[in-house]
């Protein structure tokens, strides 16, 4: 009953007013996580993703310090989904991407978005090309460039 009551305390977002501490605590209860498993199944089964998780609502936050917000560019939107969307999805990707991995349905130097690939380890297969070249008495270089911010500036 504690972890009830405490989570009746927890603040909620999006469509359908919960929060990851809240679904949480649904999680723990067996019926519960029982009936979250049976709708990814029939989502998966019937290959239908439900209008209620497509639901969504959008924040409009306007950035600080700006001298004019005539531009859409000087404010932030954050969009808020359903929270069981939310777990359904971060469940079948990550059981996507195991199958992927573990039938070597990616390459090994692919790092991005993928679970346990970091920095190090582009480093780490970066060192190894960089080796490899000059075992062979190759000359080896690097071209980097910053893109951070890019993206979100192009006029799309």
């Amino acid at each position: 009953m504690k972890a009830i009551d405490k989570c009746n305390n927890l603040s909620a977002s999006g469509p359908d007013r919960l929060s990851w501490s809240y679904l949480k605590c649904i999680i723990k209860n067996k019926t519960c996580l029982g009936k979250i498993i049976s709708i990814t199944n029939a989502c998966f089964e019937l290959g239908l993703w439900p209008l209620y998780f497509k639901y969504s609502i959008i924040i409009i936050i306007p950035k600080p310090n700006k001298e004019s917000y005539d531009s859409p560019k000087s404010f932030w939107s954050i969009v808020l989904l359903n929270m069981l969307g939310k777990l359904i999805e971060k469940v079948i990707s990550k059981h996507l991407q195991f199958f992927l991995i573990s039938n070597d349905f990616i390459y090994l130097c692919q790092l991005g978005g993928l679970k346990q690939r970091s920095t190090l380890d582009a480093s780490i297969i970066l060192t190894h090309f960089i080796h490899s070249g000059w075992s062979k008495n190759n000359m080896t270089s690097i071209l980097v460039f910053d893109i951070a911010q890019f993206f979100p500036s192009l006029n799309h």
